[in-house]
């Protein structure tokens, strides 16, 4: 254990020189008294709140819950507003600002008297932005899940957010519902805080950060809405006062084997594909190598067991029910690294010792999976040299092999603007390819690979076809959408040569995706394709630009993935 002059903040409120003497009066000036805060553990809680953010919107009064507990503990909360990263609503996509949340996380441990964090996020990228931040800083740090919404209804329909979004949608279009149906499911899809109540990116990436050891047992699984989640933010804010204590550090509980079971648990859940990205992202600021292909190795030997939408049949509200992650890591428990430390202080395998499943539709027995193989499949080819990846669990089995002509799309407005084209001649066979939405193209990758199907098709019952982008899609999303394609049109990837009615194969179980045209057309192709211009010549726009990396090395900025010393600040 350690003592009170060996806490980070000591260096900014101790000894007997001017700069402590400076600090201390201006902690006087903010109304603290000695006794409130000297001696003990600073913990910051970085929250992503905001009144724009639906899925954070409970997040205001959880921060007052973790101060609860960091008091009860003997530390000392301090509350920072961070950047929200609204899926909903930021433009042209929050994973556009993930490095910048990440880089916001890690410089304001660094630069304030911080001992320890309570990490607060959910919705899609602000997990991984604050773990990657978090790593990098090196602190003891703790994450509060946001939490999934409560089931959607609608009529006597239960309704999963993103998935039922898409699906009535195209109800719409295809003429089976009307106005009065939309307006009324307008009403019904999200109806609490909290993040998507389907297996999308949110509940994905809560569940990584539980499994890598970073929360409290049980934690990603709770509704936001529940009173389970006020006390295990107070609990969470206890903790972390322990680990500083403690110096439980997050570097000394993010290792090989942690990163290892993260991609089993997001298998095994039929998880979004998104967590290929942010978990390459993640282990690179701990200096772990991680790649696409670790993906497609651990996939082939982990059954998927969550019986969770878009691949499944229930919402996260039944996964709780049914004993939550600690449920579904306990049927895993002889593909899991079970000896490594947690935040608790404890090991995975004794945080998991009385977990238990009770229904065992929603968490299936491996000897009844939902699907014998993981849900993420890696696919490679001269259409992806670097990779592609797809969610084949959510695809109709008929497409997984598959040759079809193609109809290119040379960015998103030119999509919508086309789709429904007669002249495009566009039939079910047809594949829907879509270039101009990768890291640099999009920018910021959007999720637009769950391209919209013709009204057409969509009017004779036609519900999914093959589409290959360089983007991505929803982890709610569903449908034979082959995304990441890496690398990007907009660098000169061989997405940018195809040409309509070049025939395109897709054959999951060979892990294979081709451009059928020969190699010296494809030459000639590249030979003549001119880059396009710059998007950005100011702003954060440029930066990004200038030092964002491909799907396949997780979308990281260079300078914050590369090996190199960020030093401590000299705090007299």
């Amino acid at each position: 254990m350690r003592n009170p002059e060996e806490l980070r903040s000591h260096r900014w409120f101790g000894g007997d020189e001017l700069r402590g003497f400076s600090h201390r009066a201006r902690s006087r000036q903010l109304g603290y008294n000695p006794e409130e805060h000297l001696g003990k553990p600073v913990i910051a809680i970085l929250n992503t709140w905001s009144d724009i953010n639906p899925c954070h919107m409970h997040l205001r009064e959880r921060a007052e819950q973790v101060k609860r507990g960091v008091w009860q503990a003997g530390g000392f909360p301090l509350e920072f507003p961070v950047a929200t990263l609204s899926e909903t609503f930021q433009k042209p996509t929050p994973m556009l600002y993930r490095n910048l949340l990440s880089l916001e996380t890690e410089e304001i441990l660094r630069s304030y008297p911080i001992d320890g964090a309570v990490l607060m996020g959910g919705c899609d990228k602000t997990t991984p932005a604050l773990l990657m931040g978090a790593t990098s800083a090196g602190l003891p740090a703790i994450f509060v899940p946001a939490g999934p919404m409560l089931r959607g209804h609608w009529r006597n329909e239960v309704l999963g957010s993103g998935t039922d979004m898409w699906k009535y949608w195209d109800d719409k279009r295809a003429g089976l519902i009307g106005d009065e149906e939309l307006s009324e499911l307008e009403r019904g899809l999200a109806r609490s805080p909290g993040t998507c109540m389907t297996m999308g990116t949110a509940s994905t990436m809560m569940s990584v950060a539980e499994v890598l050891g970073l929360t409290l047992p049980g934690a990603a699984s709770i509704p936001a809405v529940d009173s389970a989640h006020h006390r295990m933010a107070a609990a969470s804010g206890a903790r972390a006062v322990e680990m500083v204590w403690e110096d439980l550090t997050i570097t000394k509980i993010l290792d090989e084997r942690a990163y290892a079971d993260a991609i089993t648990t997001v298998l095994a859940l039929g998880g979004s594909t998104n967590a290929v990205i942010h978990l390459i992202a993640m282990a690179g600021r701990g200096r772990i190598p991680l790649s696409v292909d670790d993906f497609d190795t651990i996939a082939r030997r982990v059954p998927v067991l969550a019986n969770i939408r878009p691949g499944g049949d229930w919402l996260m509200e039944d996964f709780y029910y049914a004993g939550g992650l600690p449920g579904l890591l306990s049927r895993l428990t002889d593909l899991l690294h079970t000896d490594r430390v947690t935040v608790t202080g404890r090991t995975l395998g004794e945080n998991l010792a009385s977990a238990r499943v009770h229904d065992d539709d929603v968490i299936r027995t491996r000897d009844d999976p939902v699907a014998a193989e993981g849900g993420v499949a890696v696919l490679r080819g001269n259409l992806a040299p670097s990779g592609a990846v797809i969610k084949h669990i959510a695809a109709e089995p008929r497409l997984l092999v598959h040759t079809g002509p193609a109809v290119v799309f040379d960015d998103y407005r030119d999509l919508k603007k086309r789709i429904n084209d007669p002249a495009l001649g566009i039939t079910e066979d047809s594949v829907l390819v879509l270039r101009g939405s990768g890291p640099l193209g999009g920018p910021g990758m959007p999720e637009y690979g769950m391209l919209p199907l013709p009204d057409h098709l969509l009017a004779k019952g036609v519900r999914d076809m093959v589409r290959v982008s360089d983007a991505r899609m929803s982890g709610t999303s569903y449908g034979a959408c082959v995304l990441h394609v890496a690398p990007e049109s907009h660098v000169g990837g061989p997405l940018a040569f195809v040409r309509d009615g070049d025939p395109i194969t897709l054959d999951v179980p060979s892990r294979r995706l081709s451009l059928d045209v020969d190699d010296a057309e494809l030459q000639r192709r590249r030979e003549a394709w001119n880059p396009p211009a710059p998007r950005y010549e100011r702003g954060y726009g440029a930066l990004y630009s200038e030092h964002i990396t491909q799907a396949d090395e997780g979308c990281d900025f260079d300078f914050l993935a590369r090996v190199g010393e960020n030093p401590e600040p000299d705090a007299q």
